[in-house]
Formats: structure tokens, C-alpha cells, sequence
């Protein structure tokens, strides 16, 4: 006879749709707030909405992750539920990395594609009407209509702050691992110790990207609205850093459990998840730093 393992079924829940609500409302705003700064409104009830659908998306978190880790603590997963979990972060962090492939290969389209066309390659009739005197370069600096899109003074240089938060997040991984090992021993303080230290690093990196942002804005006019060379800038660094800010939530709520006796050898899949989504988000600073700040 044959035997089957249990698989835990959750009674009917509200969060995937406070979650599905809490996404519409922060894009909504998002977008909002994009569309207003674009059209230069002094008013803007953008970051408003926007501050409102982040609060729900932390409310769901802290709800539908709460509830999780209750059910786990009360032994009602299998091992099948285990799998289940390691597949579906899998496929979590592989949509990340079709959500990141797809602003790198708008990189790529402008810088290899696109400017070359407006310097006349491929289409010299009609770049030479629109812009005689256009010369492609890239970080573009010469915008085609300076007017309508005022070029930046200067860009990020790659062996200041980006080399400083590149070293930053390649080490946290090895104190991550550090800590991922020491759960495998079960020596609690060496996972406590290099989780702590990474949470430190994450922390560290958010701020100097924050001064970053700052000396962009204020002293180089590096803006969203500088034309595509900005955009492209900041919607894929804006997004890394808010990848690196959730990943500093979960290695946060990671170091409260393990406080708290929570994972042990054997059964520490919360943990082990975050790791990895740590560790893709480090894979992803690299490969910004090499195509956005140095090439």
C-alpha cells in the first residue's frame, strides 16, 4: 500500500485581494506622479496615492507573511509544501529577472540602436531635416532638442560612490552566506552576527544611492526629465534600490525570527528565500554597474 504525504490546504484568505488592490493603487499612483513631474505640475496627487498603496503592500506583507509563519511553526507544512515554496520563489525571482532584462534591453535598443538613427545611420533623410547638427555619443549629453529635453551637465562617475556600493553589496553576499552557513550548523550567533553585518552593508548602500541621487539632481541636472540617458539612469538604479530596500525588510524580518528561536538546521526555507533573493539583487547591482556607470 502506498503512502501519500499530507499537503496543508489554507482556508479562504482576503490578502491576495488587499495585495492585487494595494498593486493597482501604487502603480495608479506611480504612473500619476511620473505623468505630473513630466508636465511640470506644481500640484500633484501622485506620491499621495502612490505612499497609500505602499502602506497596503506592507499591510498584505505583514498579514499574508504573519500567517505563513504561523502555520509553519504549527508543523502543518510537508515536505511537499516545502517544494512548493522553493518553486515558487523560483519562479518569483525568475519574473525579476525578466522584469530587469527588459529595462536592460531598453539600454541596449537606445545606446546601439536608436541614438545611431538619429545621427543619420539608417535614416539620413530624415535626421538630417530634424536635426542637422546632432552628433550621437553616449551617456548623451547632447540631446537632439536641448530645448524641449535639457541634456544633464555630467553623469555619475563609475569609481566613486557606485564602486564604494558595488564592494558594499558583493561582500554582504559573502556575509550573508557566512550566516546561511552557520544556520546549516546550527551556531546561532555566527548567523546573527553576518545577518546583522549584511542588514548594516544593505543599509549603507540605500544611503549613499540616496546622496547619489542628490548630488545628480541638485549639482548635475541628471533628472528623469533629461532626456532618455536620465531616464534610463534612474528607472533602472530607482529600481534596484527599491529591490534593495525590500531585501533589507526580509533579511529584517529574517534576523526578528531568528531572535525569537525561530529556523533551525533542518526546516528554514523563510530564511534560505530571502537569500536568494538577496544574492539575485546583488547579481543585478553588477551587471548595472558595468553597463550603466562604467561602459
Amino acid at each position: 500500500m502506498s503512502t501519500h504525504q499530507t499537503y496543508y490546504v489554507p482556508a479562504q484568505s482576503k490578502w491576495p485581494i488587499i495585495a492585487t488592490l494595494a498593486l493597482l493603487i501604487t502603480v495608479y499612483g506611480l504612473g500619476s506622479w511620473f505623468n505630473d513631474l513630466k508636465a511640470d505640475r506644481a500640484e500633484s496627487n501622485g506620491p499621495l496615492i502612490f505612499f497609500i498603496g505602499a502602506l497596503l503592500i506592507a499591510y498584505m506583507m505583514f498579514g499574508w507573511f504573519g500567517a505563513v509563519v504561523k502555520e509553519s511553526r504549527a508543523g502543518l507544512y510537508s515536505p511537499q509544501m516545502d517544494r512548493s515554496f522553493r518553486w515558487g520563489m523560483s519562479w518569483f525571482i525568475f519574473s525579476e529577472v525578466m522584469f530587469f532584462s527588459a529595462f536592460f534591453g531598453a539600454l541596449f535598443y537606445i545606446r546601439f540602436w536608436v541614438g545611431p538613427w538619429l545621427d543619420g545611420d539608417g535614416a539620413k533623410g530624415v535626421s538630417a531635416m530634424l536635426w542637422p547638427d546632432f552628433e550621437y555619443s553616449w551617456p548623451l549629453l547632447n540631446n537632439p532638442d536641448p530645448k524641449l529635453y535639457p541634456a544633464p551637465e555630467g553623469v555619475i562617475g563609475a569609481w566613486g560612490l557606485p564602486l564604494i556600493n558595488t564592494i558594499l553589496l558583493v561582500t554582504s553576499s559573502f556575509t550573508l552566506t557566512w550566516a546561511h552557513h552557520g544556520l546549516k550548523k546550527n551556531n546561532r550567533k555566527q548567523t546573527k552576527i553576518g545577518l546583522a553585518i549584511t542588514l548594516v552593508l544593505g543599509a549603507i548602500f540605500l544611503v549613499l544611492q540616496a546622496e547619489e541621487y542628490i548630488h545628480a539632481y541638485t549639482e548635475l541636472g541628471l533628472t528623469l526629465g533629461s532626456g532618455i540617458y536620465g531616464a534610463t539612469f534612474f528607472m533602472l538604479t530607482g529600481f534596484h534600490g527599491a529591490h534593495v530596500t525590500m531585501g533589507v525588510i526580509m533579511l529584517t524580518v529574517m534576523l526578528v525570527r531568528i531572535l525569537r528561536g525561530h529556523f533551525n538546521a533542518e526546516h528554514h526555507f523563510g530564511f534560505e528565500g530571502a537569500s536568494w533573493y538577496w544574492h539575485f539583487v546583488d547579481v543585478v547591482w553588477i551587471g548595472l554597474f558595468v553597463f550603466v556607470y562604467v561602459l
